[in-house]
């Protein structure tokens, strides 16, 4: 059952999944909204600037049937008189025009934006396979454009039959009316019809426009598996990032235990952790620390210490406090000052004795450590649990 789940469609399409369909061209449309808004443009610049049109039309007419002798014999003159008139209809119709122009630029802002893709332009001749051609004419979207066309021109149909129904005896009226009479009475008409008409193409709009937004995010929607593996794809395989980020702490395993035998001194717990610290006079404010770790890590340090005779002291609240509170590579706390100074004068004496000889330093015990800084501490456990520390 898990695995037919994984197989469903039943997640929502990435945002690169999106993106994709974008460059291949593939976004949400709706032919009806952008008959519609062409529809809308042609009557409104119609209603504009349809007076100055009708006389330009009637003045172009006038001077298209009518010649002189001049232009009877002078085809130069007659071909003139053509041109002007030609540039006087494209003159009259520009304004329309340019709002057309305009409309159909914008309509596609209005759902699935502007696109401009060329893989939309490569031939793509699975689209030429007759199976393919014959499942999709039986698919269910076929069979949803058709009840859309059929529903489209019964809605219409049905629209212009009533508006003439109810202007019957207006149009009936026209053979009676003066040419001038009926022509003005027959736009009117036509311009009413045209209104009914296209509002009837408008409520078409208001159910094809969502019905393509839902089609597309179905069509695009995506099975788990797939989800799952563009995941994969945009962050990596965690199965390979989990072996990079072992590399890396092996690596800097490596580089840390480079430093151990540049420490002055280790502390330990004695076998849980291990700190190495360094501290050179003059050149750092504070001891740092180049190597710390736990248990295995721990046992590696000292070993590595005891290679190259770097004393080993035993200090288990203080090895707890920086193993807890110092940051590799960086100086102590400022509380463990104290602590840490100790340790150091015990070293720094070791390494004359053992140069020069004399009395042997006595070992530092109970060194003491803030009590707010030692884990095992139950008020420093409380802190730490609270994140004061």
């Amino acid at each position: 059952m898990a695995e037919d789940s994984d197989l469903e469609k039943t997640e929502q399409a990435t945002p690169k999944r999106l993106e994709k369909a974008r460059e291949e061209g593939d976004v949400p449309r709706s032919r009806e909204l952008a008959t519609f808004t062409g529809l809308l443009a042609a009557g409104s610049g119609l209603w504009l600037s349809g007076d100055h049109l009708i006389r330009q039309l009637e003045t172009t007419l006038v001077s298209g049937m009518s010649f002189n002798r001049t232009q009877a014999y002078d085809f130069a003159t007659l071909y003139s008189q053509l041109a002007r008139n030609l540039v006087d209809l494209m003159l009259a119709f520009a304004p329309m025009a340019g709002l057309l122009i305009l409309v159909t630029l914008l309509s596609p802002a209005l759902i699935g934006g502007w696109l401009f893709s060329t893989k939309a332009l490569v031939p793509n001749f699975g689209r030429m396979n007759p199976i393919k051609g014959v499942t999709n004419m039986v698919s269910a979207r076929a069979l949803v454009e058709l009840i859309k066309a059929v529903a489209k021109a019964s809605l219409v149909g049905g629209v212009a039959w009533m508006v003439m129904a109810h202007e019957k005896e207006a149009v009936l009226s026209l053979s009676v009316e003066s040419v001038h009479q009926s022509t003005a009475h027959l736009a009117d008409l036509l311009w009413y019809a045209f209104i009914w008409m296209t509002a009837a193409l408008g409520l078409i709009v208001l159910i094809d426009a969502p019905y393509q937004m839902f089609h597309y995010a179905k069509k695009l929607k995506m099975t788990r598996e797939e989800v799952r593996q563009e995941a994969k794809e945009a962050e990596g395989d965690p199965q390979v990032k989990a072996k990079i980020r072992a590399q890396q702490r092996e690596m800097a395993r490596r580089r840390m235990m480079a430093e151990v035998p540049t420490a002055d001194v280790v502390v330990t717990n004695p076998t849980h952790y291990a700190v190495a610290l360094k501290y050179a006079d003059g050149t750092m404010r504070a001891p740092i620390v180049v190597a710390k770790g736990a248990d295995e890590v721990a046992a590696r340090i000292r070993e590595i210490a005891a290679e190259h005779k770097i004393p080993t002291l035993e200090a288990a609240p203080l090895a707890r406090a920086l193993y807890r509170h110092a940051e590799l590579g960086t100086e102590i706390p400022e509380a463990l000052y104290t602590a840490v100074a100790e340790i150091l004068a015990y070293v720094f004496q070791l390494r004359t004795y053992r140069q020069r000889g004399g009395m042997a330093p006595v070992v530092p015990t109970n060194i003491d450590v803030p009590p707010e800084l030692d884990p095992l501490n139950p008020a420093a456990s409380a802190q730490l649990a609270n994140g004061d520390l």
